[in-house]
């Protein structure tokens, strides 16, 4: 009798072996890398993604444009997935790491049809990755936090080919300033710095607030519109009357009842904003809710109120002005209040913003970003938002390198000296390291139109003969000594970007098979779900 064929899974799955397999992993995670080349350092361009309901963003941020196209390949989510890592813990160099995990791959393709298995060139891999953190150690430079105009240019390369080029001295001074501000006992947490966006005026006036800014407005027109010597009650209760836990009916019988009811509710309300009266506050900022006649009485006694304040910003208010937050309007008393200069409404464009000012040492500041459109206002934030990471980066390690391609071309030419050291056929795969590590420099000059064969040549012969600092000065499209032209880079962001992309390249290169379901429908139009022969089974 003839064998009936053994059936292992449904139809509808999918399945590429072998070969195939990787071929299809490693083209995929290529053209990722491709998407984002471009934008890559200062003479980067940009992309402009659509949302299907017309949402613009306009950016050359790495982890915000491969989140924003909604990748769908799986071998590309975990390149998307680097980029997000690198954004977590440094802030800045989604683009780098993303092109290494590319460029890694790609080479890696090279030496499989050479018929170099993949475990040799994943142990090849893995050698060159912690040969490359010890030259990174090796080769990085101390700094301090008294290092301010280090500092500053650290902020300034971050900020490079993001837009804000005209305004980054500006902004390199305020983000140094806003840092050390918060470093508390040596640790800084970048939840103390908050960015708030205002449309109108231009993007040099940008400025460092020693407080926070609220996009909330007093509670009544009455209150005074600026309070100098401000001292601040932070209360996470409500002002007005407690509605019962549970279904209440209360009966009256007669009209004087009715108003003894109504009458207790005032004297109630009263009493709460004697108590707040009696602390000294002239400012409340208040978690809850305010009472229409809470909001009248305190309007009359001049004291300025803000209400339904978000906790995060009440923390804030918090840790900038020294007030603590109070739960029981017992315990409210001028102990627990805070101090600032001046609390004011101030009418920006179409909003209306709560500036708290002139705080004593404060342990969080707020930057607030103006510009023209809704679309440079977001790159602009993000721009700062890389120059504080990789300020704060600096300080966490103490370490920086130089940019401009030279610490890629330093380690590529050590790498491959370490190669010569090995006998196996893994000295083929830190030899293709080393030169993914290239890609980075190359891509630098061909984004700039400059000849990048001419630039690699040159910055080789440049580390041949000892000048470890030399790198390409974009500004003058010339290879000089990049730490004398202030091109500084901090060490953690290169660390992790190849800690992250040998691993994910190495994750790629393991696998064989693919076994793509297209599941039930009910599975596949569920949100976040898994697209039809794009998942797992």
């Amino acid at each position: 009798m003839p064998e009936k064929p053994v059936i292992l899974m449904p139809e509808d799955i999918q399945r590429i072996m072998g070969k195939d397999a990787q071929r299809n992993n490693i083209l995929a995670a290529k053209m990722v890398s491709e998407i984002v080349k471009t934008t890559l350092g200062p003479k980067g361009m940009d992309k402009m993604l659509v949302s299907p309901t017309n949402d613009i963003i306009v950016t050359n941020d790495g982890v915000t444009i491969l989140d924003e196209m909604q990748i769908e390949h799986p071998a590309a989510k975990m390149m998307v997935e680097i980029a997000k890592t690198q954004e977590s813990e440094v802030g800045d160099g989604t683009t780098t790491a993303v092109m290494i995990a590319g460029k890694l791959l790609e080479n890696a393709e090279k030496l499989l049809d050479k018929k170099i298995h993949p475990t040799v060139i994943t142990k090849g891999y893995r050698l060159a990755a912690e040969k490359s953190q010890q030259i990174l150690r090796d080769v990085s430079l101390r700094i301090t936090s008294d290092d301010e105009d280090i500092l500053k240019q650290i902020a300034m390369t971050a900020m490079t080919g993001k837009g804000a080029e005209d305004s980054k001295e500006i902004f390199s001074e305020i983000i140094v300033r806003a840092v050390k501000q918060i470093r508390n006992n040596g640790k800084i947490d970048l939840d103390d710095i908050k960015i708030v966006k205002s449309k109108g005026e231009g993007i040099k006036d940008t400025e460092l607030i020693s407080g926070v800014v609220l996009d909330k407005e007093k509670v009544s027109h009455d209150m005074p519109k600026k309070v100098e010597n401000a001292q601040i009650a932070l209360i996470d209760f409500p002002l007005e009357l407690k509605n019962p836990e549970i279904d209440t009916k209360i009966s009256i019988s007669s009209p004087e009842q009715l108003q003894n009811f109504l009458t207790q509710e005032e004297r109630t309300i009263k009493e709460m904003i004697e108590k707040v009266k009696l602390s000294g506050a002239n400012v409340v900022f208040c978690q809850k809710g305010i009472d229409d006649f809470a909001q009248y009485l305190l309007s009359k006694e001049g004291i300025y109120a803000c209400r339904r304040v978000a906790k995060s910003d009440m923390e804030k208010i918090s840790k900038a002005t020294g007030g603590k937050i109070v739960s029981n309007l017992e315990e409210l008393t001028n102990f627990e209040l805070g101090n600032a200069q001046t609390v004011e409404e101030v009418k920006s464009g179409e909003d209306v913003l709560t500036y708290v000012r002139g705080c004593k040492n404060p342990k969080s500041l707020t930057i607030l970003i103006h510009g023209g459109t809704s679309h440079v206002i977001d790159e602009i934030e993000r721009a700062i938002k890389d120059g504080l990471g990789d300020v704060i980066a600096s300080l966490k390690s103490g370490m920086i390198v130089s940019g401009g391609g030279a610490v890629e071309i330093e380690l590529a030419k050590r790498l491959r000296e370490f190669s010569q050291e090995l006998s196996g056929r893994e000295q083929l795969a830190v030899e293709e390291f080393a030169s993914a590590l290239e890609f980075i420099p190359t891509t630098l000059a061909e984004n700039a139109g400059i000849d990048p064969i001419d630039v690699l040549t040159e910055l080789k012969s440049k580390h041949d003969a000892g000048e470890k600092n030399a790198g390409l000065n974009l500004f003058t499209n010339k290879v000089e000594n990049v730490l004398e032209a202030r091109i500084i880079e901090p060490y953690k962001i290169k660390s992790q970007a190849i800690s992250s992309a040998s691993e994910v390249a190495i994750m790629i290169l393991r696998i064989d098979d693919v076994i793509a379901s297209s599941g039930d429908k009910r599975r596949s139009n569920m949100p976040g779900g898994i697209p039809p022969g794009m998942g797992y089974d």
